[in-house]
């Protein structure tokens, strides 16, 4: 896939920017018993700069540190992370100028001059999925998802702060309440 180097950005785009988030869950499953976690190879090995992997990481085990969990060689829940990145389009058409009739004996007469712009912007959404696997069972549990536009070319001091936030937007909603 040709975007997903940029796969980063989605977590850097500009700070305290919204960041969509939604989550699903197993409703039968104990969020109570989940104490430990481990990333999955896969996880560990997420292909995207490794600069940027490892704050991606490192935000995730700030989060889950904040949780209650604690990092494990035997876990209860594996973390595993996905990406998926749609490019999108959007065109905006602007009236300038013109006259837009002018008084004739009976009447109004019919429009002259002005002109339409279209401003058409090419971009690429990208949503990072944060999947909690139980371990025992090898059943997704949960997940988290947090969908941004990507942005280019943030400096390091402004990826960490918004890797940060939008890790921590995505983990607002664990545990999930049952109703």
């Amino acid at each position: 896939m040709k975007f997903l180097p940029s796969l980063s950005i989605l977590l850097i785009a500009a700070a305290c920017s919204s960041v969509k988030v939604s989550y699903d869950f197993d409703s039968a499953a104990d969020f109570s018993k989940y104490k430990t976690y481990a990333f999955t190879e896969d996880a560990r090995n997420f292909p995207i700069q490794e600069l940027d992997r490892t704050r991606v990481l490192a935000a995730i085990d700030k989060e889950m540190a904040a949780k209650g969990f604690t990092k494990s060689e035997s876990p209860d829940v594996l973390i595993d992370l996905q990406v998926k990145l749609e490019q999108k389009q959007t065109a905006t058409a602007t009236n300038t100028g013109g006259y837009y009739g002018r008084p004739y004996r009976y009447g109004w007469g019919a429009g002259y001059g002005g002109t339409t712009y279209v401003n058409i912007e090419n971009y690429v959404e990208g949503t990072l999925f944060v999947n909690m696997v139980d371990k025992t069972t090898e059943k997704l549990v949960w997940q988290g998802r947090g969908t941004k536009t990507l942005a280019d070319n943030p400096s390091p001091e402004k990826k960490e702060q918004n890797i940060n936030y939008a890790i921590k937007q995505i983990f607002m909603k664990y545990p999930p309440k049952k109703k």
